[in-house]
């Protein structure tokens, strides 16, 4: 069905308020992204989710009843921590035709890994059927990565060498995210407003984009005055190895990791990945439970993140062939500075 929105908002103008407006138009971008795909599911697409509960309320942290609905803002409540069950799948959701994305829109700040055994889209109903259905294994697929307190896959934080790990957001004044779908990308940016680790509290905004191509995710992070110890990594497994690597040139280096290291069957396969630029580089330490790359005392830095699932159709399936892929990513990233 097309909407004339223009006709419509003049009608809705004169019964509803200006946050029931926003509202509507907000769920109406998201249903419109979501019908476009379907209509061709097998065509190149990327998407950007964020769906909370509307029509409960709040006791305590959690939010009890209500039914879940796309927005493309949203402002975190006072009440909101981890588990409690006002966020679908509890974050912002980043899909491509390969992989599926997830950053824990809370305290946590870590950054999951869906795994997609098809190549279609599949947030929207990721999370519909219950809170925890998505860590089992089902036909679309399901979250193959165990963060535990780690940053994840590709996330960010603040290194504390003192006592060797990654500060997460456990103190911040205003978190607002926003998810934006375009034609060849799709993306969040997450504005964290008084972010407190030692020192003074500094306002960062990350953007985090996944494009029609490809498996890998493009973070920006900006700060609002120079940080040091601003960091990113992959959750780290016991008996598997860490490989690290530079470019020819050496603008850019990655570090990365390959092997049984999911939630899925015994024998699954999973690689990870950072590219980071050489001139942001400071140092990369291994903490018990996290690989980490530490950044340059800096007001800004991009890097990307990537996993690559076994059991994606057509996907990667050995380790040569996962390095194989990440040396060539390596080379575009010598010669042109982007993927």
């Amino acid at each position: 069905m097309i909407i004339n929105q223009k006709i419509l908002k003049n009608k809705l103008l004169k019964t509803l308020s200006v946050g029931a407006l926003i509202s509507f138009f907000s769920c109406a971008a998201q249903t419109g992204t979501i019908e476009k795909i379907r209509k061709n599911p097998k065509a190149p697409f990327s998407y950007a989710e964020l769906s909370i509960k509307d029509g409960g309320k709040w006791q305590g942290n959690e939010y009890i009843g209500g039914t879940f609905k796309n927005v493309n803002e949203l402002t975190l409540p006072g009440e909101h921590t981890d588990h409690s069950y006002y966020i679908r799948y509890e974050g912002i959701g980043l899909e491509n035709n390969q992989i599926g994305y997830r950053l824990y829109l809370d305290w946590r700040n870590a950054t999951d890994i869906f795994g997609k055994k098809v190549n279609t889209l599949v947030l929207p109903e990721v999370g519909q059927d219950g809170f925890e259905t998505y860590h089992h294994d089902a036909p679309w697929g399901q979250d193959i990565l165990k963060s535990g307190r780690t940053i994840g896959i590709g996330s960010y934080g603040r290194y504390d060498e003192q006592n060797d790990f990654v500060e997460t957001f456990k103190t911040v004044k205003s978190t607002t995210a926003k998810v934006v779908n375009e034609s060849d990308k799709s993306f969040a940016t997450i504005d964290y407003k008084g972010w407190k680790t030692w020192g003074n509290a500094v306002d960062l905004q990350s953007k985090l984009t996944i494009f029609n191509k490809d498996r890998f995710v493009k973070v920006d992070l900006n700060v609002n005055e120079t940080l040091s110890g601003l960091c990113t990594g992959i959750v780290a497994f016991k008996d598997i190895p860490m490989k690290q690597a530079v470019s020819k040139n050496k603008k850019w280096g990655y570090i990365a990791t390959y092997g049984m290291q999911t939630l899925a069957k015994k024998e699954d396969n999973l690689g990870m990945v950072i590219f980071y630029p050489i001139e942001s580089f400071d140092k990369q330490v291994t903490t018990k439970s996290t690989h980490i790359v530490v950044f340059k005392k800096t007001k800004n830095v991009s890097y990307y993140f990537m996993g690559a699932w076994s059991q994606e159709p057509n996907g990667i399936k050995s380790e040569a062939d996962f390095y194989k892929d990440l040396d060539k990513k390596l080379e575009i990233l010598d010669n042109t500075n982007q993927l």
